[in-house]
């Protein structure tokens, strides 16, 4: 082999391996890959919360749908809708800002101070 015929496999290879990233782009771009397509700038509406193995064959999934939590049974021959309409919990960090207030920024210096002043005037 002569460095001609090395440098064509190597550039046929390198061409054929950026036209399967190409097609793996356009798929993801045009929904053919399981997983959805968001819009960007959009909420995701839907979600998997939980997946719990039954047996090898069969599994609950919980799925969360615009706040609201459905329970699904796959496996068998058909999936089966176990119930529908759990209201979904409210997470932590969503919580109202009345429950945590947010403090303005200080330097580490002032909030020192601050703090030595708060415990001279407990002493005296």
């Amino acid at each position: 082999m002569d460095f001609s015929e090395i440098f064509r496999f190597v550039a046929a290879l390198a061409f054929i391996i950026g036209l399967i990233g190409l097609c793996a782009v356009l798929a993801k771009r045009f929904g053919l890959v399981p997983g959805g397509v968001t819009a960007p700038g959009s909420q995701r509406r839907l979600g998997i919360v939980e997946v719990k193995q039954i047996d090898p064959k069969h599994r609950l999934v919980l799925i969360r749908r615009d706040g609201k939590e459905h329970l699904l049974l796959t496996g068998g021959d058909h999936p089966l809708l176990v119930e529908t309409g759990i209201e979904a919990p409210v997470p932590a960090e969503v919580a109202p800002a009345e429950a945590a207030p947010v403090l303005p920024f200080e330097r580490p210096a002032a909030q020192f101070q601050r703090i030595v002043d708060f415990i001279r005037e407990r002493r005296a």
